[in-house]
């Protein structure tokens, strides 16, 4: 049987990454985020520490990082660590749908499984100002401050999905299910992918 995964994408201080955790807690299924760098820091033998410089970033048009040493290392000269990592990662995102149910969050990983069938695209967001008072909550910063991280991660995210995949990062119709997690607890947001895992 083809094994089920779960793909999502969010909005910085929307609390996908938690939702994600908490639902893979749920279904006893494995969870990916920062664990991906991990993986592929053993599998092409690159120190973790330089893949998350550039994680969930695309390259600087106008600027290759020569001055990094790995990045002088000759199977990756004149190539953006940007995307070295998200190759190898969108490698390993593939073999990990292939032996596992699991929980992917970001990486484009909706956009990497996108021939797989059994592959669940999720897009969780919410309002601005609701994702700053999460951000002030989580990261006990200003409110000055708050917003200008979340304006910063969502410019990120979003220069990161749409320079890798050529999509429209809130383009809705690249997802199965949008949720806005402002409007529901944490209890019915996993109740609803739950049922989304179980169809």
């Amino acid at each position: 049987m083809s094994k089920q995964v779960i793909t999502i994408n969010r909005t910085y201080g929307s609390n996908g990454r938690l939702i994600g955790k908490a639902l893979s807690e749920r279904l006893n299924i494995p969870f990916y985020d920062k664990e991906l760098i991990e993986l592929v820091s053993q599998e092409c033998n690159i120190p973790a520490k330089e893949l998350e410089k550039v994680d969930e970033k695309r390259a600087n048009q106008w600027h290759l990082p020569l001055k990094e040493a790995m990045q002088m290392e000759p199977q990756y000269h004149f190539r953006p660590m940007n995307d070295v990592l998200f190759d190898a990662q969108s490698t390993v995102i593939r073999d990990l749908a292939e032996k596992e149910d699991c929980i992917i969050v970001g990486r484009c990983a909706d956009y990497v499984l996108q021939e797989k069938k059994n592959c669940h695209r999720v897009f969780i967001y919410a309002p601005f100002d609701y994702r700053v008072q999460t951000v002030i909550r989580r990261l006990d910063r200003n409110e000055t401050s708050a917003k200008r991280l979340v304006k910063k991660m969502d410019k990120e995210r979003r220069y990161y999905y749409e320079y890798f995949t050529d999509r429209k990062w809130m383009d809705m119709n690249h997802y199965d299910l949008c949720i806005d997690s402002s409007k529901f607890s944490e209890t019915a947001i996993l109740d609803i992918l739950e049922a989304l895992y179980l169809k």
